[in-house]
C-alpha cells in the first residue's frame, strides 16, 4: 500500500517513536483497539515510505504498568509488563503487515517463537533495509521505564530523534486538564525538565538524552497524521533539546 516511489524530502532519516501503551488502547481503559492501531500504524507506515528508517519502542501499560502493582514484587511485576509490551509489539507489527509494510519484533528477553532477540547490528540493519523495527520488553531489566528503553535504543542505533506521541500536544508548565491557565512550551532544555520536574519522562531517560545529545519531541497522537508531520519537520508539539546548565 505505501511502497510507492516518493521523491519528498524527511527532515529526519533515522528516528525512534516512543509509543505509550495507553494510546493502543483507544478510548478503551484496557487492551487494545484494533481500529486505533491500524490508525496510527497507516501514519507510521506512510513515515517510511517518505524515506524514513523507522524503530519504535512500546509501552505495556494499556496492561499492567509493573511500578504501580504495589502489592508484588517488583522485579516480577516489571517482567510482566515487559510482557504486556510484546502483546502490543505484535499488534503494531500485523496492523503494518496489512499495510504493506516490511516489518521486525525484537524483544530483550529472548521469545524465539514469537520474536527476534534484540542485537542492535541487526535492527540496524533492518532499519536500512527500509523495515520497521518494533522494539519490545524495554531494556529486559526491571526497575528502568520504557521511556529509558527508548533513550538506550535511540542511542544504539543512531535516532536523529525520539519521537514521543501522547495524549497532549506538548509540554505544559502545569497539566492543562486541571488549569485554564497552562502555558505549552515551544522548545525546552532536558535541564529544565529535570530541574523543574516536569513530568514529560521519568529523570533517568532525561539525563540519558541530555548526555547523549538526543533530542525528543513531544506531540499529541490523537491526530495520527502528526507522525508524517514531525517526520517531515512541521513545527508541532514540544522541542527537548540538550540545552545549557
Amino acid at each position: 500500500m505505501f511502497s510507492i516511489m516518493v521523491f519528498v524530502m524527511t527532515k529526519y532519516k533515522r528516528i525512534l517513536i516512543k509509543l505509550s501503551g495507553e494510546a493502543l488502547a483507544g478510548t478503551q481503559s484496557f487492551g487494545l483497539c484494533y481500529d486505533t492501531v491500524l490508525s496510527i500504524c497507516t501514519s507510521i507506515a506512510e513515515a517510511s515510505a517518505l524515506g524514513a528508517e523507522i524503530a519504535i519502542v512500546v509501552g505495556g501499560g494499556n496492561f499492567i504498568r509493573g511500578a504501580e502493582q504495589i502489592q508484588m514484587e517488583r522485579s516480577r511485576a516489571d517482567h510482566m509488563g515487559m510482557l504486556a509490551t510484546v502483546i502490543n509489539a505484535l499488534a503494531l507489527a500485523d496492523a503494518l503487515e496489512k499495510l504493506g509494510t516490511e516489518v521486525r519484533v525484537q524483544t530483550a528477553l529472548p521469545m524465539q517463537q514469537v520474536a527476534e532477540p534484540y542485537i542492535r547490528l541487526r535492527a540496524l540493519r533492518h532499519m536500512e533495509k527500509g523495515r520497521i523495527v518494533v522494539l519490545a520488553c524495554g531494556t529486559g531489566n526491571p526497575y528502568f521505564s520504557t521511556d529509558t528503553a527508548a533513550v538506550l535504543r535511540a542511542a544504539e542505533v543512531g535516532a536523529e530523534i525520539i519521537m514521543k506521541a501522547t495524549k497532549v500536544d506538548g509540554v505544559y508548565d502545569k497539566d492543562p486538564k486541571k488549569h485554564d491557565d497552562a502555558v505549552k512550551y515551544e522548545t525546552l532544555s532536558f535541564s529544565e525538565i529535570l530541574n523543574s520536574h516536569l513530568m514529560v519522562i521519568d529523570s533517568t531517560a532525561a539525563s540519558m538524552c541530555r548526555d547523549n545529545s538526543i533530542p525528543l519531541l513531544v506531540f499529541n497522537l490523537s491526530d495520527p497524521k502528526n507522525i508524517v508531520r514531525a517526520v517531515m519537520g512541521e513545527t508541532i508539539g514540544t522541542l527537548i533539546t540538550e540545552g545549557e546548565d
